[in-house]
């Protein structure tokens, strides 16, 4: 940290690069677990609605279910997520770079 005064050749960050930074994180954040979260959602809302077309109500049959298939997903999207998540890190490593951050 710089003293008062004292300049340490840092011109720092403003707000608007700040702001850019969390919007981008939190759209990498939507893309990245969206697939999971809305078929996730599917998935239990199908499984709701046979339990309460059916009567049966037994915790595992929601459990499991799920499981299987956020599995599969993991699977299929996983490749695509991990991707994501390095090209959002190496952008902020290169705007790093950029401001001069060691």
């Amino acid at each position: 940290m710089a003293r008062q005064g004292v300049s340490n050749g840092f011109s720092g960050m403003n707000t608007a690069d700040v702001i850019q930074i969390l919007r981008d994180a939190l759209w990498v954040t939507a893309i990245v677990s969206g697939p999971f979260l809305i078929i996730g959602m599917v998935i239990g809302l199908l499984i709701s609605l046979i339990q309460a077309m059916t009567q049966l109500q037994e915790a595992t049959l929601t459990f499991v279910p799920k499981v299987v298939v956020l599995g599969v997903l993991i699977v299929v999207f996983g490749p695509f997520a991990i991707n994501r998540l390095i090209e959002f890190t190496q952008e902020l490593m290169d705007r790093a770079i950029s401001l001069g951050i060691q």
